[in-house]
This record gives C-alpha cells, structure tokens and sequence, in this order.
C-alpha cells in the first residue's frame, strides 16, 4: 500500500517562522542491493559507501546488506530533500555516522555540504528502518529563508 505525507507550506511558515522544511524519503529493497553486490563486488560497494559505513557494514552477521541499503535510502532520501539529483554529487559526500548512542547521523562533504549550506540548512534529522526485504529511510531538514516556489 502507498501513502503519500502532505505537509502544507503555509503551516511550516506559522510555525517556524523565517525558516521552510526540506523532507526526502526512499526505500530500497534488500534483494535489489544483493544482486548489485554480487554483480559488481567490492567496487560497487567503494563506489557508494565511504570506509567508515563499509566497516559499519562489516559488524553486521548478514555481509552488511541491511546496514548497506539503510545506507543507500538515506543517500537517495538526502538526495530528494536538497534536489541534488541536478547537482551531481558523489555517494561519497552523503556519509551516515552512528553516534555513540546507536543513532544515525547525517554528515555531507563536498558538493553535498555546498548546495545544503546554499539552501541555508542549519539542521537535519534521519531517521532509518528495515524489515523483511526492505530497508527505508527518512530525511527531515530545516532551513532558514522563505519558501521557494
């Protein structure tokens, strides 16, 4: 089932006034990134994901896939929040961290970093889940300035 988040920009402007919200999601499935890793090996892998989220990855009892494709969603979902699909950033640039606590984190380089401070966002949350052969990820940012149409 498919359900869509509506969020009216007019009640972000009374809310958070001086301030808009940029929110992306994604999902990918599992057997999707297994049969990516087992067509293109290690090389697929150093493409998308820097050395911290491989190791990551590698702590994982099932070859990493789950963390890997939570990984991706929130790559992808950080791609549609800040409209970087026109920019050309390198997957690399979109890193996950986990926090001492176990939760995720959100750290841009590069070209990522550039185009979300030019969007004036001064802070992001993500949020990741798997179950089953999916693996999803939501991003939510705020950023400072009005809403452009």
């Amino acid at each position: 089932m498919m359900s869509a988040l509506q969020i009216d920009p007019q009640w972000v402007a009374q809310a958070l006034p001086g301030q808009r919200l940029c929110a992306g999601i994604d999902t990918v499935a599992l057997s999707s990134l297994r049969e990516s890793l087992s067509a293109f090996g290690p090389r697929f892998v150093q493409r998308l994901f820097t050395a911290q989220e491989q190791a990551v990855a590698a702590e994982s009892t099932d070859g990493g896939v789950e963390r890997l494709a939570a990984r991706f969603a929130a790559k992808e979902a950080v791609i549609k929040a800040f409209g970087l699909s026109e920019v050309g950033v390198d997957w690399r640039d979109i890193e996950v961290w986990r926090t001492p606590s176990g939760a995720p984190e959100l750290r841009l380089h590069g070209r990522a970093w550039a185009h979300a401070q030019a969007l004036g966002v001064r802070s992001m949350t993500l949020s990741m889940s798997h179950d089953g052969d999916q693996a999803c990820a939501l991003v939510v940012a705020l950023a400072e300035g009005p809403i452009k149409p």
